[in-house]
Parts: structure tokens; C-alpha cells; sequence
């Protein structure tokens, strides 16, 4: 079966679909038939509207959800700054981190574990592009935890969509939608404004995260290949409904606003709608269920074909992210460099790897919970050591990946660097490009008799109008 098998079993029920309108009541008769806000709603619960898009937005993208509650979300205190000093993930004119721009290609070994914090202080800026006070671009996150949210606190980010890959570990994640576990080789995505807290069924937890600050994830075009295969959207998961009632504790709403920590008090819990119905809710979806397509004559083809989600830019082919994986698959290419190859990209490339060996870095150095990034048109490829073994290789059929899971966070946006990622982390591999390609050797041998054309022969250069100098005259 093409699902992942999992250490942790998830006892919690699901709908399917993606980007469906969904509806889910936790007591029979708490959805309103035929009207979104009655006079007076089913069990005197409030109704609440939450919006992912403008009203306006045409309707293929539209979202939004109805909500029928206890309380409404208002019912809070005013929020007031927290952490000033030490929480700012939004380098820039807005606090007094910045981004180091520049184009060495970098990579990480394995960020450390951290029993010590929650959920919401493990979040690190690694890397990014834009502003989310301006609904652009995206931030690149390592998360690691050891402790489970306070059972009174619940979070949510006014920035962006979170998209959750979990390396280590498992994630319980209440919503205000109801509950999902997300454990390794399953993604989560939460969009913007979305109440939830997370708590640690399996111990310390380890992972990376794409916050999307523009539009929302969407499901690649699938062209020529047809109606089915990737990410098929009867694979995506959302909970259903599942309240608590609780007007008798204080709790504390903290909320992530332009990259700022602040919190509210409220007297009753954040997680109390009894039922929802709309299209903009959180999701998970298992990366062993992705349906690959690949070559089965000859070349590498482009690694789009991996993309699970994507986030278009303005420019309809040009993502602002695209989340890729490389799941286990079969190469059968005859005649062809198998990995990828060697390649200058007008787009950003984050990598992570939530186990196993990326086949396309056999080194040693790319491992599970470290990461790589190749900028804005900085070179990159595979290892001096792959290359040597796949351009030999016998080129029989061959599974590579068994076992393995990468992933790449893509985006056409020149990526910086915090100063956390770069330096304080600890974590950078200066000698990456001593290990990758500095050992790479020339293999070009010129023909004998050497016959050169628009070059040099015997050193000899050609002159202006010499026909042997053309590769393609016509005279």
C-alpha cells in the first residue's frame, strides 16, 4: 500500500479533499441549515466568519469558513508585547534583526534538539524573503521542542500559512477545527489566524517549517500528465469538529504579528466551536501516498514533477514556494546521468531531509534534520562522490530512496540569512564546497587529430572569415 507505516498510530477521525467546502458539527443539530447567521443560531452558540482571502476574490480562490461557537474569538483582553528583547522573526525595518544576503551555498548539520522550550519558543528563522506586514514572501523555520504548550495557552500567526514538516517526533495539534497528529513523513499546513496549541505525544520534537506571507497553497497544475497522480486531493486530511467548555480559567491567547511575539488574557477556552462548514481549514497529508512520475526512456527530467504544493507569484509558472519532495522511486533511464544535474537556478533552493540519504548526496554531509540552500543562481549539484559512482553505474532498473525522504522549499525570491542561521546556530559546514566540488576533476579529452572548431587548434586561432573557425556555415 502507498502509505507511510508509522510508529505512532493516529486515533483521531478525518475528512478528505482538498481545498473542498467541508462542514463537521460536534453536536447533532449545531450547523444551521440553509442560512449562515441566523437571528439566533442552533444551542445559543455565536456564529463567527473567518476569512483566508478577500471577500472579492474570485471564486476558484476564495476562502472562508463559518464558525459556531461558545464564545466569539473577540472575547479577549487587549494584546500586549511579549518578549521584545529576544522574540523577532522579521528581519528588517520592523525590529532589529537583518537578513545576511549573500550567494556561497551553504549547508547546515543537524539542529540540535531542545527539551527545554514549547512549541511556540522553538520557532527559529533560518532564512527568507519579503515582509509579512506586506503579504510577501515566505520564512524558512527550524523548529525543536521538549515540552508540551501550557494546557491554557493557544497561538496563532496573523503572517502567514505554516507549512509543517516533522523530522522527529510527533505533533498533537488541537485547532480550533479539531485535532490532527502529525508525525514524520506527513505535513501539516496551518493558515493565517488559525488558534491551535501542540503538544508532544512521542517525546521531543524536531522539524522545519515554510511560512507562506502571500496567497495560500494550492495543488500544481498537472498539464499533460492528466487528471491524477502527485498529490491526489482524496489524500489530504482535516479534522472534524471538537470543542472544550471551559468558562471557569483565565487562558492566554499569544498571537505572531509581523514577526512579533504578543499575548491576550481571555476568561474561556480558544478551542470551543461546536461546529464549522467553508473551505479554509488546516490539513495534513502523508508523503508516502504521492503518486511519482518520472522518466522511462532517457534524461533527468526537471524536478517540478515532485511538487506537492505550490504558491504562484503574480506570474502564472513562478512560485513564490513550491514545496517538493524525492520519495523512493524507480530510475530506469538507459543512457543517462540518473541524479540530478548539475544546475544554476533563477530560483531560491531550501533542502531538508526528514531520514535516510538523498541519493543525489551520497558524501555523508547531507543528513536528517540538517539542511542545504542554494541561492539565486548560485551553482550546486551532485557530490564529486555521486558523480563518480552514477556516471559508471551500470544502468540497470534501480530503486533509490528506499527508506529516504528530502524535501525542498523552492521559491523564484533571493533568500537571506538571519544572523541565527548563519552564525549562532553553530551549524554551518564551511568546508560544504571543499567536500561537494572542489574535488571534482576535468575528464575532457581532445580528439586525435584534434579537429576544433570556434576554439583553438595547436594553438593556433582562427582569423575573421576562416569557414573551419563556424560549426554551421552556409556559404
Amino acid at each position: 500500500m502507498p502509505v507511510t507505516t508509522f510508529k505512532l498510530e493516529d486515533k483521531y477521525k478525518y475528512q478528505t479533499g482538498f481545498n473542498c467546502h467541508l462542514e463537521s458539527e460536534a453536536v447533532e443539530g449545531a450547523l444551521p441549515i440553509g442560512a449562515n447567521n441566523p437571528q439566533k443560531c442552533p444551542h445559543g452558540l455565536y456564529n463567527e466568519k473567518l476569512s483566508g482571502t478577500a471577500f472579492t476574490a474570485p471564486r476558484w480562490e476564495n476562502q472562508q469558513t463559518w464558525l459556531y461557537r461558545i464564545l466569539p474569538a473577540s472575547a479577549h483582553a487587549p494584546f500586549e508585547p511579549k518578549e521584545t528583547e529576544t522574540f523577532d522573526t522579521n528581519p528588517g525595518i520592523h525590529g532589529k534583526e537583518r537578513w545576511h544576503q549573500i550567494p556561497n551555498q551553504l549547508r547546515w548539520d543537524p539542529f540540535d534538539l531542545d527539551e527545554t522550550v514549547d512549541w511556540v519558543h522553538s520557532l527559529r528563522l533560518v532564512a527568507g524573503a519579503g515582509d509579512p506586514t506586506m503579504k510577501t514572501g515566505l520564512g524558512i523555520f527550524i523548529f525543536a521542542a521538549g515540552k508540551d504548550m501550557d494546557p491554557h495557552h493557544a497561538f496563532y500567526s496573523a503572517d502567514g500559512d505554516l507549512l509543517i514538516v516533522v523530522q522527529h517526533g510527533a505533533l498533537n495539534i488541537q485547532t480550533e477545527f479539531g485535532k490532527l497528529l502529525v508525525r514524520p513523513n506527513e505535513i501539516c499546513v496551518i493558515p493565517r489566524g488559525i488558534r491551535h496549541r501542540v503538544t508532544l505525544p512521542d517525546g521531543p520534537v524536531r522539524g522545519y517549517i515554510l511560512e507562506l506571507y502571500q496567497n495560500h497553497f494550492t495543488l500544481p497544475e498537472l498539464g499533460p500528465i492528466g487528471s491524477h497522480c502527485l498529490a491526489n486531493p482524496r489524500d489530504f486530511q482535516s479534522p472534524v469538529a471538537s470543542f472544550d467548555e471551559d468558562t471557569e480559567h483565565e487562558y492566554t491567547l499569544l498571537a505572531k504579528f509581523s514577526g512579533h511575539l504578543f499575548a491576550a488574557k481571555q476568561q474561556h477556552t480558544p478551542f470551543d466551536v461546536v461546529a464549522w462548514h467553508g473551505n479554509y481549514y488546516p490539513y495534513k497529508y502523508d508523503l508516502g501516498r504521492f503518486a511519482t512520475i518520472g522518466s522511462i526512456s532517457h534524461d533527468h527530467p526537471d524536478p517540478s514533477i515532485f511538487t506537492v504544493l505550490t504558491a504562484q507569484s503574480d506570474h502564472p509558472g513562478t512560485a513564490v514556494a513550491d514545496f517538493v519532495i524525492f520519495p523512493p522511486r524507480w530510475l530506469v533511464q538507459e543512457d543517462t546521468f540518473r541524479p540530478p544535474w548539475y544546475h544554476r537556478n533563477t530560483m531560491s533552493e531550501f533542502m531538508g531531509l526528514i531520514g535516510g540519504q538523498y541519493d543525489a548526496k551520497t558524501g555523508g554531509g547531507f543528513q536528517p534534520a540538517g539542511a542545504s540552500l542554494h541561492n539565486v543562481m548560485s551553482a550546486h549539484g551532485p557530490d564529486a562522490s555521486t558523480h563518480e559512482k552514477a556516471s559508471n553505474a551500470e544502468l540497470k532498473p534501480a530503486k533509490v530512496g528506499e527508506g529516504s525522504m528530502a524535501f525542498m522549499f523552492e521559491s523564484a525570491l533571493m533568500v537571506g540569512v538571519t544572523e541565527w542561521g548563519l552564525k549562532k546556530c553553530a551549524k554551518v559546514q564551511h568546508d560544504y564546497n571543499a567536500e561537494s566540488w572542489e574535488p571534482l576533476k576535468p575528464h575532457f579529452q581532445r580528439p586525435t587529430p584534434a579537429k576544433i572548431v570556434n576554439g583553438t587548434s595547436n594553438g593556433v586561432k582562427g582569423e575573421i572569415g576562416d569557414k573551419g573557425q563556424v560549426p554551421h556555415w552556409t556559404s
